[in-house]
């Protein structure tokens, strides 16, 4: 760990939208789950949720870019659980849906504590999930095709909240509050140590200016 690596994860904790998530519902291709990741490290979401009723997660690969290390994936075997669990922290739940009463992805307020509902590559989302939704969204779309691929979609939306939250100032201050920056900060600059005290219920020692352990007496 270096001091420049060190400011780069905190400015990135900086960065983190704790009121923002997406929602996959029974994503099967590894390649749309991992793209999907990614994008969200990259607009700054700290955890996701993956609904998984039939089977595994699709596995992360290459697609990732070791995103999987900065964003939570919370597994849930039903879709009603993960989107109470959203409700629970006060979020607006908008599905990606092309059908009645869809309104143009650009039109929401994504500055509210917002989770986005993703549906599978091939069915999209659910009926299930379009009941549970505040409202759909439609991206337009020109050409003959319906729709965009999964993740391109997910990018799409995504990054509108993006836009409309940096307009809004939201990436101008840290978010999160203290114990889970703190506790970021030292399973993001230190992973293996992290593992170590979590296997042990020990709590995670300080650390230096630039990353690095200062022991304490007890250790």
């Amino acid at each position: 760990m270096t001091g420049r690596r060190l400011e780069r994860i905190r400015q990135v904790l900086d960065r983190r939208q704790p009121d923002l998530t997406v929602i996959m519902e029974n994503l099967h291709k590894s390649h749309n789950f991992s793209a999907i990741v990614r994008t969200c490290d990259a607009v700054g979401i700290l955890r996701t949720h993956a609904v998984a009723a039939a089977g595994e997660l699709p596995r992360h690969n290459d697609t990732a870019g070791g995103s999987h290390r900065w964003v939570q994936v919370q597994r849930h075997h039903r879709l009603a659980t993960a989107v109470a669990e959203a409700r629970d922290l006060g979020m607006q739940v908008l599905a990606a849906h092309v059908g009645p009463g869809a309104v143009d992805f650009r039109e929401p307020d994504y500055t509210r504590p917002t989770a986005l509902l993703m549906g599978s590559e091939l069915y999209g989302v659910s009926d299930d999930a379009v009941a549970l939704a505040d409202r759909p969204l439609m991206i337009p779309m020109q050409g003959m095709v319906e729709s965009l691929n999964v993740s391109v979609a997910t990018a799409v939306i995504l990054y509108e909240a993006q836009r409309q939250r940096e307009a809004a100032g939201m990436y101008g201050h840290r978010r999160l509050d203290r114990a889970s920056y703190d506790r970021l900060l030292f399973e993001w600059a230190q992973p293996r140590l992290a593992r170590w005290c979590r296997r042990r219920g020990l709590p995670y020692p300080p650390l230096d200016e630039d990353g690095d352990v200062r022991s304490p007496p007890e250790w």
